[in-house]
């Protein structure tokens, strides 16, 4: 069987898209299936292409004309497609159903493949805030379920049987334990704390949370001190102005240090400072009740305790776990101090309890139902 996973995202090294992608990929192959990649690049200098692994596959230029190139003209795809004599396109939305995309899947099955589309979280509709990004929605809404009705199937992260009038294949984020390395250093918890929240910040992700918490902790001159390692760039200008002005007001600046995006050796620095991690503490902003976040499940590979405000069924049990209301109340950050020692379980052993949830166990349940489908 040969698959192609096409995204119409670029690449960067600190995305947390790009590295689940190569992960997903990955498994696949370690699953017996010849997989190749597609997608979108734009050169140092300013050049946008196809690329298919590491081939140039469509040069679409520079400017304006290469952008508007890049939304309607799938032409490349499809010949790559039937050039390579693929069976199955996993595609993952870029929530950009329109007459380009649903003519693109089309052709695609009339080569004879299958084509599935991956939605990354749903329902997505609220996290589309500025008016941009609202025309966007109101063009993709117009279209999803046209698109909807010409793929075979669509991968979600929920226990939604249906998404759009279509059939589900239900999954987990997994993870690819091979990237991530398991916390090793241990730290005197007893004079102080350090959290750590990694994520391109979005508003869900509720942030703010915690640090109202946190000043409403310091506001009683504590002698024990919460440190907060907030990694990661801000989506725009609102979240990062909530947060910097959340910081400033309650004098906060020497508890929380903001770092931006890293990743390499500076992240892995930055997570052996932490014991605690922070997971999202707002999904209910964006409508979403129950997720299984991609970022749960790398603090769990990497052995950290972590707190969140979702239904997330794999760890809604697990005792190294912290609950909070889906709501707008700050964080207790005394009964997180006191759940963070609690907590017994090693780090092995929180890893352990994950094992089920590589990428190659969740991606061989796509191919299963991939198989199933006449």
């Amino acid at each position: 069987m040969k698959a192609l996973f096409f995204t119409f995202n670029d690449f960067k090294a600190y995305d947390g898209i790009s590295k689940k992608i190569h992960h997903q990929v990955k498994a696949l192959i370690a699953c017996g299936i010849d997989t190749k990649t597609i997608y979108y690049d734009i050169t140092p200098d300013g050049k946008r292409r196809w690329m298919a692994d590491n081939e140039i596959i469509d040069e679409l230029g520079v400017g304006i004309i290469a952008k508007i190139k890049k939304r309607i003209d799938y032409t490349p795809i499809i010949n790559y497609v039937r050039k390579e004599k693929i069976d199955f396109v996993y595609i993952r939305t870029f929530h950009n159903a329109n007459p380009f995309t649903i003519n693109m899947v089309k052709r695609i099955k009339q080569l004879g493949a299958k084509v599935v589309i991956e939605i990354p979280s749903y329902p997505y509709d609220k996290e589309y805030v500025t008016s941009r990004m609202k025309l966007k929605l109101f063009i993709h809404r117009h279209y999803r379920y046209r698109l909807a009705r010409k793929i075979d199937a669509i991968v979600t992260f929920t226990n939604d049987k249906y998404i759009f009038g279509q059939r589900t294949i239900c999954i987990s984020n997994g993870i690819d334990f091979d990237s991530i390395p398991l916390r090793k250093i241990y730290h005197d918890t007893t004079q102080e704390l350090h959290l750590i929240g990694v994520a391109e910040i979005h508003f869900w992700h509720g942030f703010d949370r915690l640090i109202r918490g946190l000043a409403d902790y310091y506001c009683s001159n504590p002698t024990y001190k919460v440190y907060f390692h907030l990694v990661g760039s801000f989506f725009g200008e609102q979240e990062k102005e909530d947060i910097l002005s959340l910081i400033k007001d309650n004098h906060l600046e020497q508890y929380i240090i903001l770092y931006g995006a890293c990743y390499g050796e500076k992240l892995e620095e930055i997570f052996s400072r932490a014991d605690f991690a922070i997971g999202s503490l707002g999904r209910h902003r964006s409508g979403i009740t129950a997720i299984k976040t991609l970022k749960n499940r790398e603090y769990a590979a990497r052995g950290f305790s972590f707190i969140y405000s979702e239904t997330d069924e794999d760890f809604d049990n697990q005792p190294y776990i912290l609950k909070v209301p889906p709501d707008e109340s700050p964080i207790d950050i005394p009964d997180l101090i006191a759940f963070q020692r609690s907590v017994t379980y090693s780090p092995a052993e929180i890893r352990q309890s994950i094992k089920h949830l590589s990428w190659k166990e969740q991606m061989s349940k796509v191919i299963s139902e991939i198989k199933k489908i006449k």
